[in-house]
């Protein structure tokens, strides 16, 4: 069986932030995500990147001008202007840690490890550096030389019609792969490509030999196994790369596909297998993709149709289509009044409604021991409605039992001022695209007369979404600490535009 390997559009911005919603993007052409190729049927090889939404400096039309020509296969110039690109950009934390993800993808390990030091806040960059050394990185760092002929094979692989030459060529380099894990990745990943699972599988145990804790090498063994005739033995595999803990939202989003294009492949029934489908295409942000083929797997059985009817709802919720949202929510609940999925989106549009004790027994029933999201959720419910101790028992609960929950460390912080800064850091760390942090972070450096901190972090919210009320509302703080009022007002009213229901807002504009 021959894969087909899809481009697939990836932003800048939204690569960085995969687990928000509120993501402004601009796009531009990613490095193919192996588990995503076999299910996306596009036989592009190169797609031009779609015109920027923002313009922060040059950063962005630099990057995406720098990844076409890696796209190209001109990869020597490719990674002299990421190189350059690493140095020159306007210091930010958030695109120096974008940055080296990005490069590790490509196996420009180098590069990502230089975007990596530029950071300048361990507290805020730590978790993410370590999970992306712990997915990508090689056993030992690659030779300047061998490291740009890597890349130049990756590009072939992935993006142009020279595959089976490239991969040839490398498997020639004998002296290569026996010192190089990486090498051997890259070899198994061509020979997947080509449809040579048997030497696929030989490639990627002689990289995992080398380098068992690689997470990217263990994905790989999964999806050749899931192309082969036995997939469900990539199910055993797939428990094992999980019992490997990543922190940040972006790579747990990662296994998270990887588990349901599993559980897609494995699965005998054609409904469930849409199901998973539609959820694949959900973890990817696909949202409308995963609200067709969800459709799709509604049938006459109410047994399947609660799970699908739940899924729906997110789908729906994440695209801000509450009533929808809501209608497959209650479908869902009527037909099984605990589906934790179906209440947590339930509990949501609660809580944003401001019904905070419909919220509370929404969230309840979603709680889980797995997932903490939906107690931090139960305990804002409680802060709003005066209940602050109760608040503190369950955060401090989640935090003894769960250490990768942004959620309840921004409601930590936000309750607990002698630790405000250590956890809402701790917040932004585990998800770097979660704008209330980064906002928690201004008002505590706007609290202390910090405008210069409080300016880098906004530059942070800018490079997220800069159409977020959050943005307008601080950047007007910001005008206004420095005496600009005329100016201030101008962000408040940008502000109140995109939220009309802020009331910080409106005291500052005195309505």
């Amino acid at each position: 069986m021959k894969i087909k390997h899809a481009i697939i559009y990836i932003s800048f911005i939204s690569a960085f932030c995969c687990q928000t919603a509120n993501a402004s993007m601009l796009d531009y052409i990613s490095p193919v995500d192996p588990a995503k190729t076999p299910l996306i049927n596009n036989t592009e090889d190169v797609l031009i990147p779609k015109k920027a939404k923002l313009t922060q400096n040059d950063t962005h039309n630099h990057f995406a001008i720098a990844m076409q020509r890696f796209i190209q296969c001109n990869v020597k110039s490719a990674y002299m202007d990421f190189k350059i690109l690493i140095e020159t950009t306007v210091p930010n934390d958030y695109a120096y840690l974008r940055m080296a993800d990005e490069m590790a993808e490509i196996g420009f390990f180098s590069l990502s490890e230089n975007a990596m030091k530029k950071a300048s806040d361990p507290d805020i960059s730590y978790i993410q550096s370590e999970d992306i050394k712990k997915f990508y990185f090689p056993k030992n760092m690659l030779k300047a030389n061998d490291e740009i002929y890597l890349a130049e094979v990756y590009s072939n692989i992935i993006y142009n019609a020279q595959s089976k030459e490239a991969t040839s060529e490398l498997i020639k380099n004998k002296s290569l792969l026996e010192k190089s894990d990486y090498a051997n990745y890259l070899a198994a990943l061509g020979l997947l490509k080509n449809g040579d699972l048997k030497n696929a599988e030989i490639y990627i145990n002689n990289a995992l030999k080398e380098n068992p804790q690689n997470l990217n090498y263990q994905k790989l063994r999964i999806e050749i196994i899931l192309q082969s005739s036995k997939p469900q033995n990539a199910i055993k595999l797939l428990a094992d790369l999980k019992s490997n803990k990543v922190y940040t939202e972006e790579f747990i989003k990662k296994i998270n596909e990887l588990e349901q294009y599993t559980l897609y492949k494995t699965e005998k029934n054609e409904t469930l297998k849409k199901y998973h489908l539609g959820y694949y295409y959900f973890w990817q942000d696909e949202y409308a993709k995963a609200a067709r083929t969800l459709q799709g797997a509604i049938t006459s059985k109410k047994s399947t149709n609660k799970d699908v009817y739940a899924l729906l709802s997110e789908v729906y919720f994440m695209q801000k289509e509450y009533e929808k949202a809501e209608n497959f929510a209650e479908k869902s609940l009527q037909l099984n009044s605990k589906n934790k999925q179906a209440s947590m989106v339930m509990g949501k549009l609660k809580y944003q409604n401001k019904e905070y004790k419909e919220a509370i027994k929404y969230f309840k029933n979603a709680e889980s021991k797995s997932d903490a999201n939906a107690s931090a959720w139960l305990a804002m419910s409680y802060s709003m409605l005066g209940e602050k101790d109760k608040a503190k028992q369950i955060n401090t609960k989640i935090l003894k039992d769960h250490s990768d929950c942004a959620l309840a460390y921004y409601n930590v912080a936000l309750q607990d001022k002698s630790r405000e800064l250590e956890y809402m850091k701790k917040a932004v760390a585990l998800n770097l695209a979660f704008i209330d942090g980064w906002a928690g972070l201004i008002q505590n450096a706007l609290n202390k007369s910090n405008l210069e901190k409080a300016s880098k972090y906004l530059a942070i919210v800018k490079y997220i979404d800069e159409n977020d009320f959050r943005y307008y509302y601080y950047q007007g703080l910001i005008y206004k600490a420095k005496g600009l009022n005329q100016d201030a007002n101008v962000y408040f009213r940008k502000s109140l535009t995109a939220n009309p229901d802020n009331e910080l807002v409106k005291k500052e504009l005195g309505i």
